[in-house]
Parts: C-alpha cells; sequence; structure tokens
C-alpha cells in the first residue's frame, strides 16, 4: 500500500517527530538552568564566603535565598521530566564559587560587578527561552512562569548590582567582558553535555 501525507502512518511520523524536537528542546532548557542556577548559588555562596560580615551580606544573603529557590526549583524539574543533567555539574559548582569568592576578595564593588555580567547573561538567556517557548505557550505554560518570575528576579539583582557600584569597579569593562564570556560558554557547553 501506497503511503500519502494524508495516511494515518504518514501523520504519525510527522506527531513523534514534532514530540521529539519538544522533547529535546524542554531537556535543553530544563538542563541548561538547572546548571545556571547551580552555578548562580555557587557564586553567591562565594561573595558570601568573603563578604558576608559586611554591610554588603545581607544585600547578597537575599540575592542568595533567591538563588537557592530558583536552584531548588530546577532540582525537582530535572527529576520530574527525567532530564540528564550536564556533566560539568562538578565544575560548574566549584568554578562558580571560585568566581564568587574571587570577586569579592578584589573588594565589593568587584562582587557587584560579577553580579550585573552574570545576570546580563542570565536575563539574555531568559528571554531567548522564553521567545523559543512562545511558540507553543500551552505546552510549556508552567516552565514559561518559572522562567519569567526567576527572569525579573535576576533583573532585579542586575539593577541592584548598578545600584551598588558595580559600574565603578576596577577594569570594569575587561572583568564584566570575561565573566560574560564564560557565561555564555558554560551555557553553550551545559546545552551539549
Amino acid at each position: 500500500m501506497l503511503h500519502t501525507k494524508t495516511s494515518p502512518i504518514f501523520r504519525s511520523s510527522i506527531f513523534l517527530r514534532n514530540y521529539s524536537s519538544k522533547k529535546v528542546t524542554l531537556d535543553e532548557i530544563i538542563r541548561v538552568d538547572h546548571a545556571g542556577e547551580l552555578g548562580a548559588d555557587r557564586i553567591y555562596a562565594g561573595q558570601m564566603a568573603v563578604l558576608g560580615s559586611t554591610s554588603k551580606g545581607p544585600l547578597i544573603q537575599h540575592m542568595w535565598e533567591q538563588e537557592k529557590g530558583h536552584r531548588a526549583k530546577f532540582e525537582e524539574l530535572i527529576k520530574r521530566y527525567r532530564v540528564r543533567p550536564t556533566v560539568m555539574t562538578p565544575i560548574w559548582d566549584v568554578a562558580g564559587f571560585m568566581l564568587g569568592a574571587g570577586t569579592a576578595l578584589m573588594g565589593e564593588k568587584a562582587a557587584m560587578a560579577c553580579t550585573v555580567a552574570v545576570e546580563t547573561v542570565i536575563v539574555e538567556h531568559y528571554n531567548d527561552q522564553l521567545r523559543t517557548l512562545l511558540e507553543d505557550p500551552e505546552c510549556n505554560k508552567e516552565l514559561m512562569e518559572v522562567i519569567t518570575q526567576f527572569r525579573n528576579e535576576e533583573q532585579e539583582h542586575h539593577d541592584t548590582g548598578i545600584d551598588h557600584g558595580a559600574e565603578q569597579a576596577p577594569m570594569y569593562n575587561l572583568l564584566s567582558n570575561v565573566i560574560k564570556t564564560g557565561c555564555k560558554a558554560a551555557i553553550a557547553i551545559s546545552k551539549v553535555i
């Protein structure tokens, strides 16, 4: 029997390809965001280790508490959707802490510059994901709501960093560009491995 475009077998194969494509996209989003929120949690842990007893301690603690909530949500989603975490998790754990502690050791303004650089990349990344998810908003409604809320909180962290002198950090442009490049590389790596 010859199968035409209207045959049930043809329609089933299109459905399976579309389903498979959506699953790959969903897995990638959850894996990358899980890795990113782990990294953010560790950055603030590093900043708190150095600056926790300073006047910036409560501010950093507030942002860290939000990041802990973000990480917990993606821990839940990674289990619920049975998504394989990135194999880079142990490296992002250590690298995040080192980035947070290292910039905090450079001073409060450098720590805020780190926050601004990271959150700039993350807000752009979340906006890109939202545009992708808008292609099928009903299918991914919960994930869109989560990402929208977290994107807004990341923007708040960015703005807080600006308000607390990030742009006055020594070599701000260099520091910011290095951190942004590292974040973009981490996102790209986490998508595939």
